[in-house]
């Protein structure tokens, strides 16, 4: 049930007929955030390698108008959008980073009114959606209260570990954040689910399978420390997993491993369940290097710790009003919105340091995400940027039409 204040609000701002025209332009845009996406996809932008992107973003947002728009040292890209003062900041971003090699054929096809290529969809889709918001702010002549900064993220898939957003949020300060990202438009994530990644990596001086049999193997105190991980007990709620992602070690079928090592992913919904996890996992990786060296009586085989990831985990109120704003704005655009459940996404960095943030979807229909076979389906895609425009208008503010709904708690310079 929304608030009176956030339903006043969206009442108000479908009154405004520059609203109902700006509608019809997103409509009548549809083809150009296509285009746009199509494009983007095509630019490769790996793990840490999301520059040559970055920079085609940077030029589009400049060519529709942004104020001070920078790269910062991250390789993030935003802009602004000023409003008349005295109002809250509010960050919008999609972001840059794919999951896939930079050696991936990223070429868009299209078959059956679906574009297919890997990235078309997260987050590319995102991305497009930015852009066309801002022609759509653009559009309507609205003059917005408070300030909005829109832009790009780097980092935010795999081993990126959300260093674009962290980046952000340590130089900037701001009153509330939206990511647009994931293939629902009606889905508000505003729960973030933490992580920690890590790389475990056993050593030894190996030898010969038989000539030096009696040294400890790297391989063996892995599959110790395999082992013990398979038998750990969590929590189903707040829910808490593991798992070893992937493993790698040896040299030959006749050798004593030098070196063996494991990448590991520890999630949970509360950061105390996710730190007993932890404990227990290390204490697990540490003894099973103990457990090989007195194995065979020696000391030789060591372990090295790498965690490479930290994402933390982050909660706020299913009624906080960056949540009722977003139910708001999808039911003013024909949408039927519904809470999802805790996921790790950009909003988790600023969610945990009490920023109001969320996560919500793009339009049209997607799946085959993380795969080559990723595909999108542009059919009604032109609803979420309506979703998005109305959600932003809501929360920083509409010059004699409305207050904003965010708070101002930057100490804004």
């Amino acid at each position: 049930m929304l608030s009176q204040k956030v339903q006043s609000t969206y009442e108000k701002i479908m009154a405004d007929e520059r609203v109902n025209r700006t509608y019809k332009f997103i409509e009548s845009d549809h083809e150009n955030t296509i285009s746009e996406q199509i494009q983007l996809t095509e630019i490769p932008a790996p793990p840490f390698q999301e520059e040559i992107r970055a920079q085609n973003f940077k030029q589009r947002l400049q060519n529709l108008g942004l104020k001070d728009i920078k790269m910062d040292k991250e390789g993030n890209v935003f802009g602004v959008r000023p409003g008349t003062g005295n109002g809250p900041k509010l960050f919008v971003s999609a972001h840059l980073d794919t999951v896939f090699p930079e050696s991936t054929d990223t070429t868009v096809t299209e078959k059956d009114g679906k574009l297919y290529a890997p990235g078309i969809g997260d987050d590319t889709r995102g991305l497009a959606e930015v852009l066309a918001i801002i022609r759509a702010l653009n559009e309507s002549t609205i003059s917005t209260i408070g300030d909005i900064i829109i832009g790009g993220t780097v980092g935010e898939e795999g081993v990126g570990d959300l260093r674009g957003v962290k980046a952000f949020f340590q130089e900037n300060a701001v009153d509330g954040y939206i990511s647009i990202d994931g293939p629902n438009m009606n889905v508000i994530t505003y729960l973030g689910t933490g992580s920690y990644r890590y790389q475990i990596t056993y050593k030894g001086s190996g030898g010969h399978s038989f000539v030096d049999f009696g040294s400890p193997s790297a391989t063996h105190g892995l599959g110790r420390a395999i082992a013990a991980i398979a038998q750990l007990e969590t929590k189903a709620n707040p829910k808490t997993t593991f798992t070893v992602g992937e493993v790698r070690g040896g040299t030959s079928v006749n050798a004593i491993a030098q070196e063996a090592s494991m990448l590991v992913d520890l999630r949970s919904n509360d950061q105390q369940e996710l730190d007993k996890l932890d404990k227990a996992f290390l204490e697990i990786v540490r003894n099973a290097c103990v457990e090989e060296n007195n194995r065979w009586g020696s000391e030789d085989l060591t372990v090295e710790i790498d965690r490479f990831g930290n994402r933390p985990p982050a909660s706020q109120p299913s009624d906080a009003v960056i949540v009722q704003a977003a139910w708001g704005a999808i039911e003013s655009a024909g949408g039927d919105p519904e809470l999802g459940q805790p996921s790790s996404t950009d909003a988790n960095y600023p969610m945990s340091l009490g920023v109001p943030a969320i996560t919500t979807g793009t339009g049209g229909n997607a799946g085959g995400a993380h795969t080559l076979e990723e595909w999108f389906d542009p059919t009604n895609g032109h609803l979420a940027i309506q979703k998005s425009f109305t959600l932003i208008l809501g929360l920083v503010g509409v010059k004699d039409v409305c207050e904003p709904l965010l708070s101002t708690i930057a100490k804004n310079e």
